[in-house]
C-alpha cells in the first residue's frame, strides 16, 4: 500500500478526487505534548478511490490538499469533524465547505447521542473493526500495511455510512436539519477562539468581579504563552493553580510562592513574574471592566416539575420521530423553556427543533398539551 509524499503526486489525487460529488476524509494526529496537533497522516477516498497522504514528508506541500477542500463542488465528508476541521483550518487557514458530519446526521436519524465510527459501521453495513491498531503512533516511520489498512478504513467504511445517512435523511425530509448543524462547524469562531476568552473553558467556581478578572487575565496569559511554546495549556499553568491565583490574587512573587499549588521556585521564573503582573492588571481594572458573574434567577414556582415534564416529552418526540433527545435540547434548554416559555432563547426553540419539540413544550407549560400514561406508554394528547 503506497503513501504519497510527494506534492506532485498530491496534486494529481486531488484533481482525481476533485471530478466526484463527495470525498471522505479522517485524519491521525498526536497532541499529547503539544499545543498544536500534529498532522501525521491524511485519508481521503472518493466512490472510485482510496488515498494515502503523508503530511510529514519533506517533499510536500499540502496546498493542493487545501485546494480539494476549498472546492465548494465537492461535499467533503467527515464522523466526528470537530478536530480533523480545527487541523485543517489551523494549517491551511481554511474550513472545507460544503460539509457533511456523519455523527451529526446519526443522531438526526435516530442512532444515538454520539455514536461511534466502528458502531455506525456495524449497524449500517453489518461489518466489524479491527481497532487493535487504534493506539498507534501514526508519526512513526515507516508505518505497517496493518496500520496503513486501519487507517484507510475510516474512510472507505463511510463512504457506504454517508450514502445510508443521505438517503434517510432526504426519505425522512430531514436534510436541511443537518445542514443547520454544519454552519456552526464551518464557523472560524469555533476554532479560533481569542485567548482574551479562554477563561470561559474553565469551569466557573468563582463568583466575585476580582477574582474573574484575575482568572480571565491569568488564563489568556497561559494561552499565550502555550500557543507560542506550542505545549499543552496544563505544561504551562494547570487550571487548579489558576483557580488558586484566582482566589488568593498574589501581588507579588512572594504571595505567589506561598500558593500550594505552585511548585517550589517557580514564582521565581520569568513565567512566575508574567503572572504576577497579569494579577495586578486585573486588580486594576476599574470595576465595571471586570467580568460580572452570572446571576441566578429564581425560577417561577412549578419550573422544576415542569422541566421534569418537559423531559417526557422530550424523549417522547426524540423516540417517536427517531432523533437522539440530546441533539435536540439538553436539560439546560429545558429548564429554560420552563422559566421563560416563549423567550427562551435556545437552540430547541429554533428553526427545526421548534417545529419538531419546540412548539409543543410551550403547549405543554401553557397546559394545551398533556402527558398520559396508556397500554404501557406515555403519550401527548391535545387538552
Amino acid at each position: 500500500m503506497q503513501i504519497i509524499d510527494t506534492t506532485a503526486a498530491l496534486r494529481k489525487a486531488c484533481e482525481q478526487l476533485a471530478q466526484s460529488d463527495f470525498i471522505t476524509i479522517d485524519t491521525e494526529f498526536l497532541r499529547e505534548t503539544t499545543f498544536w496537533p500534529v498532522l501525521c497522516l491524511i485519508q481521503m477516498a472518493s466512490p472510485d478511490m482510496e488515498v494515502l497522504v503523508d503530511p510529514m514528508a519533506r517533499d510536500i506541500d499540502l496546498a493542493p490538499f487545501f485546494e480539494l477542500m476549498s472546492n465548494g463542488s465537492v461535499t467533503k465528508v467527515f464522523h466526528a469533524a470537530r478536530q480533523d476541521l480545527e487541523i485543517i483550518y489551523n494549517l491551511g487557514r481554511i474550513i472545507p465547505h460544503p460539509i457533511f458530519d456523519t455523527q451529526v446526521a446519526a443522531m438526526v436519524c435516530g442512532f444515538g447521542d454520539s455514536v461511534s465510527y466502528d458502531q455506525l459501521v456495524q449497524r449500517t453495513k453489518g461489518v466489524s473493526i479491527d481497532k487493535s491498531s487504534r493506539f498507534t503512533d501514526w508519526s512513526h516511520r515507516p508505518l505497517s500495511e496493518k496500520q496503513l489498512a486501519y487507517a484507510l478504513a475510516d474512510v472507505t467504511h463511510l463512504r457506504d455510512v454517508y450514502k445510508v445517512l443521505r438517503e434517510e435523511l432526504e426519505r425522512e425530509g430531514r436534510t436541511l436539519w443537518v445542514s443547520e448543524e454544519m454552519a456552526v462547524l464551518e464557523s472560524p469562531v469555533t476554532y479560533d477562539m481569542p485567548p482574551e476568552d479562554a477563561w470561559l473553558r474553565l469551569k466557573m467556581r468563582l463568583k466575585k468581579p476580582q477574582e474573574l478578572a484575575v482568572l480571565r487575565e491569568v488564563a489568556a496569559w497561559r494561552e499565550r504563552e502555550a500557543r507560542s511554546r506550542n505545549v499543552p495549556r496544563s505544561r504551562v499553568l494547570k487550571d487548579d493553580t489558576i483557580y488558586e491565583i484566582a482566589q488568593q490574587q498574589p501581588k507579588d512573587t512572594e504571595a505567589l510562592g506561598r500558593l500550594r499549588t505552585v511548585p517550589k521556585g517557580w514564582e521565581r521564573s520569568s513565567s512566575g513574574q508574567a503572572v504576577v503582573e497579569a494579577v495586578n492588571r486585573a486588580l486594576a481594572l476599574p470595576r465595571a471592566e471586570m467580568p460580572q458573574p452570572q446571576r441566578h434567577v429564581q425560577a417561577p414556582e412549578g419550573a422544576a416539575a415542569a422541566t421534569e415534564l418537559l423531559k417526557v416529552l422530550l424523549k417522547l418526540i426524540a423516540d417517536k420521530h427517531g432523533v437522539a433527545a440530546k441533539v435536540i435540547a439538553n436539560t439546560d434548554d429545558l429548564e429554560r423553556i420552563a422559566a421563560d416559555g416563549e423567550n427562551a432563547d435556545v437552540a430547541a426553540m429554533h428553526g427545526w427543533r421548534r417545529d419538531l419539540f419546540g412548539e409543543v413544550a410551550l403547549k405543554l407549560i401553557r397546559g394545551d398539551v398533556g402527558l398520559r400514561f396508556i397500554d404501557r406508554k406515555v403519550e401527548a394528547v391535545e387538552l
